[in-house]
């Protein structure tokens, strides 16, 4: 219900022109960067009204025609999606695939036309595996459009008109009721118990109260009580606002600005499988270049045969399969990590999370379950603590560590029953069970109070049944307490007011207090006001219940009724409790070597209180807004060096904080769920976005979702990134080898003028079939034991670390040995050159298969059940191999496609007998390091 006739002011307003562009007369500049360009709140409402040139009853249809004309709808604007053309050629923008089509371009115009279809179905194969798992286009900043109302109940001409939020212009006064999202930014003229729900926007975890008189310039978001902001919604009473900022000039306008002006990173795996890219490219073409040279002037080759030759060189030494299998890679651990609740929307954060060394992390809704929860009654001498979380009406009350069932808590504390008793009736929400699952209807504080009672053994709803209601006194900014009035228990019984509220508001109203047998006696101010203190440094969120009887036939109630006399019955303490598998999840995180950091809209006191119960450290001190303000750039890099907490922070400051991080050094996952976070989100490394209360743009700016809105996901999120990682380091060994083994002999055959042991063709069958079929089942590598109980790995360390570029030169001169060798053999045993060839690619092949059960163990034992057997993928793999090597030799269309022949069983034996010799090699190799203490 909106604002009465008797609100709505008739009159017609006064001629008005647009707001000047220069700043207004009494209302002050912006003293902060986060700050708008105007400072409406920290100017009163008729000052606010005359820089606008509105009045309080709204503007005429005229005027507010033409500034709608001037200044546009009360719209965001759309982020454009990139179109399927543009994300598809984006697939070809790689120096390895752009050399293998300028081979396969160059190899066409010969007349190798199998050739260089082959290369060409290589590079398609890649482009469209890339096309298929980049098909989300970013949604982020039409996600926020949709968070403006889509209608309001303006003023215009001094009536009451219900338009579409698009038609709003600045200075529109509108009308604003219960249940209301604000469709504009709005400074307030008239309140009556309003309170706003701006958790989406500041990260408060609970509706703030509104009133009208001006606050500090360089106040905060959150604490400018005569502002309201759009997307946010009005949870309690009535208002009447001026806009003040529509569409883009917005608080979620400016966020969505912040958005379009964050450049999305990459990852540090992208980062140096770019550079390596880029150095194999240059090598490989130096050596191909210099192998042609070589080849025509010194050896005397045909130019056509030296010049395939050099192809086939780049063939064989560009790993064409690795962009697939680190995409494959990727997308498995995709899929592990959706089973553990972690939904990822772009790959390369997959292997991101494995990298990460800070967690930024919101506090409401992420940390702590955002679901208010009354932790302890303080009733007078007595404190009694309140078991249980969010909700549901599940938790002992404890006094002194005894739980109480409600028969003992009415006889051991009389007034705490009375207490609850109150904290039923003296509200309006409701809470109840869904799915197994409680939710409240109304304020979070007041569902609090009602599942307290719940715990107390009382049943709110047949209670407000027993004891109707008679009057209500709704809570208002000004007075700073609800109180309603109800019928006595039986006939003839007393009514009963009972009142809660501010504690210093309700403490001030009270003589005396509930003692702790249930007599009345004198109020002892001081005791409580030191109780008060002590909850408000534990960052709990303290009400003060009283109560109050009066004659049974009473019905009515006001101010003056209660402004003196009451009983006081006790204070809860609120708090939105950590989650408890948080607390695990951030100890974990300690044991893997990540810093966790909470970056909260919320304040302070509050802030370091859940930081402790968190086990993130006792005595934390928060940095504030303001003060992030204050420091430059690198001030702002030694604060975040040490500091775990920053509070009251704005949007500007999360993404201030988070490039402060990364420019010194650090992989940063940052987490959240209001449109407050997106800009942050989308800066860090890996943003994680809340996905059961997570707001649509914190959603669709962020790299990963989590689906159960648990922070201990994370932690699991960063286990499956590490063994990614892992996995596709044995990737690039089990890879680079085999193309380091196939260009030596191509190189060694041009060095020596002899026939190329392996043509092109022949390559590209074996580095896009068997090494990829093999590849590919070391995606499926299951978590190493120690993998939490590592270290981060250093941003800079290299993808190749020198036991790997020892690895790789090795193997490859072992695959140089049996395939080169191979050929020669074959040769010398007087078979032909394609027979020969044939015999050399299947020993590429054997010898692959072997290597790959050493190299899932890059440093343990491969003689063992586990390392023999492998894993069923691994199995199944080898003898898919078998059946393709098969075809590809004894098949008569595989035969005339490839130039292969069919080989003897004696010839198999030998081809076996080598991939055996290389297994034991490497088995021998690896013992040796170990007993140097090069593999500790």
């Amino acid at each position: 219900m909106h604002l009465t006739e008797m609100d709505a002011v008739t009159g017609a307003p006064p001629g008005a022109t647009s707001p000047g562009d220069g700043p207004p007369t009494g209302v002050p500049a912006a003293s902060s960067a986060g700050a708008q360009a105007r400072a409406w709140h920290a100017a009163d409402a008729e000052a606010v009204l005359s820089a606008l040139e509105a009045g309080p009853h709204g503007l005429s249809q005229a005027e507010a025609a033409r500034r709608l004309r001037q200044h546009g709808p009360n719209r965001l604007p759309e982020a454009q999606p990139v179109g399927v053309l543009q994300r598809l050629a984006r697939q070809f923008n790689n120096l390895l695939l752009q050399i293998l089509m300028a081979s396969a371009l160059v190899t066409g115009l010969m007349g190798h036309w199998v050739d260089s279809a082959v290369i060409l179905a290589v590079v398609l194969l890649n482009a469209v595996i890339g096309f298929v798992q980049e098909g989300k286009a970013e949604k982020a900043l039409q996600a926020i459009r949709h968070l403006l109302s889509p209608h309001a109940v303006v003023l215009r001409d001094g009536r009451q008109h219900d338009l579409a939020a698009a038609d709003l212009v600045v200075g529109d006064v509108i009308l604003l009721a219960s249940g209301d999202s604000l469709p504009a930014d709005v400074r307030l003229l008239r309140a009556h118990g309003c309170r706003i729900d701006e958790s989406a926007l500041t990260g408060e975890s609970v509706p703030v109260d509104k009133r009208t008189e001006p606050v500090a310039a360089d106040a905060a978001i959150g604490d400018r009580q005569c502002m309201g902001y759009a997307g946010t919604l009005l949870t309690q009473g009535q208002a009447r606002a001026v806009v003040v900022a529509t569409g883009a000039d917005t608080e979620i306008g400016r966020i969505g600005r912040m958005l379009a002006g964050v450049e999305e990173g990459t990852t540090p795996l992208l980062q140096k499988m770019s550079a390596f890219s880029r150095q194999l490219t240059f090598v490989i073409l130096g050596v191909a270049v210099l192998m042609f040279g070589f080849g025509t002037l010194v050896r005397g080759m045909p130019v056509g045969d030296t010049f395939m030759a050099a192809v086939g060189l780049a063939v064989a030494a560009i790993p064409e399969g690795l962009p697939a299998i680190l995409t494959i890679t990727l997308a498995i651990g995709v899929q592990r990590m959706a089973r553990r609740h972690a939904v990822i929307r772009r790959l390369p954060a997959v292997e991101a999370l494995g990298s990460v060394t800070t967690i930024c992390s919101d506090k409401t809704g992420t940390l702590t379950r955002n679901e208010m929860t009354v932790q302890q009654l303080i009733c007078a001498g007595q404190v009694l603590e309140v078991e249980g979380g969010g909700y549901a009406p599940r938790g002992a009350i404890k006094l002194a560590g005894e739980a109480l069932d409600p028969v003992r808590l009415r006889e051991r504390v009389p007034a705490a029953a009375r207490l609850a008793v109150a904290a039923a009736l003296c509200n309006d929400a409701s809470v109840h069970e869904s799915e197994g699952r409680w939710t409240v209807a109304g304020d979070p504080t007041e569902g609090a109070l009602l599942t307290l009672a719940m715990k107390a053994g009382l049943n709110p709803a047949e209670l407000r049944v027993e004891r109707p209601r008679l009057e209500v006194i709704p809570f208002e900014s000004e007075y700073r307490y609800m109180a309603t009035l109800h019928a006595g228990e039986g006939g003839g019984a007393p009514a009963e007011a009972f009142v809660k509220g501010a504690p210093e508001r309700v403490l001030a109203m009270c003589e005396r207090q509930l003692g702790e047998r249930g007599q009345e006696e004198p109020l002892d101010a001081a005791w409580w006001q030191a109780r008060i203190e002590a909850q408000a440094r534990a960052g709990r969120r303290v009400l003060a219940l009283a109560w109050r009887t009066f004659e049974p036939e009473r019905e009515a109630l006001d101010h003056a009724d209660i402004a003196r006399g009451l009983t006081l019955l006790g204070l809860v303490a609120i708090i939105d409790p950590p989650r408890e598998e948080a607390k695990l999840a951030v100890a974990h995180c300690a044991e893997a070597g990540i810093r966790v950091v909470m970056i909260t809209g919320d304040h302070g006191v509050t802030a370091s209180a859940i930081a402790a119960q968190l086990g993130m450290g006792e005595g934390l001190k928060a940095i504030t807004g303001p003060e992030i303000e204050a420091m430059d750039d690198t001030a702002l890099r030694r604060a975040v060096a040490d500091t775990r907490v920053f509070a009251r922070a704005s949007p500007e400051h999360k993404l201030r904080l988070v490039r402060a991080l990364q420019a010194s050094g650090e992989v940063v996952a940052m987490t959240g769920d209001g449109v407050n976070d997106a800009p942050a989100l989308k800066q860090a490394d890996v943003g994680v976005a809340m996905g059961m209360k997570g707001t649509e743009a914190a959603k669709q700016a962020g790299a990963m979702v989590l689906a159960d809105d648990n922070f201990a996901s994370i932690a699991h999120a960063v286990e499956e990134g590490r063994t990614v990682y892992d996995n596709l380091k044995k990737t690039v060994a089990f890879l680079l080898p085999i193309n380091g083994g196939e260009s030596l002999t191509l190189l060694l055959a041009v060095l020596l003028g002899v026939a190329l042991p392996i043509l092109p063709a022949q390559v590209l069958w074996v580095n896009m079939v068997s090494s990829v079929a093999l590849a590919m089942v070391l995606a499926f590598e299951p978590t190493e034991a120690d993998v939490m109980r590592r270290p981060p790995r250093p941003v800079g360390e290299p993808l190749l670390s020198r036991f790997l570029v020892w690895r790789i030169v090795l193997v490859s001169a072992l695959f140089l040995a049996g395939v080169f060798g191979m050929f020669e053999w074959m040769l010398a045993q007087g078979a032909g050159v394609e027979a020969a060839r044939t015999a050399a690619v299947n020993t590429l092949v054997c010898m692959e298969v072997f290597y790959l059960f050493s190299v899932r163990y890059l440093k343990a034992r491969s003689f063992t059940v586990q390392g023999v057997r492998g894993t069923p993928r691994v199995l199944v793999a080898v003898a898919g191999v078998f059946g393709l090597q098969l075809l590809f030799t004894y098949a008569p269309f595989m035969q005339a496609l490839f130039h292969t022949e069919a080989l003897s069983l004696d010839a198999g034996l030998r081809i076996v007998a080598v991939g055996v010799a290389l297994l034991v090699v490497l088995e021998l190799e690896k013992a040796l390091l170990r007993r140097v203490g090069a593999l500790a």
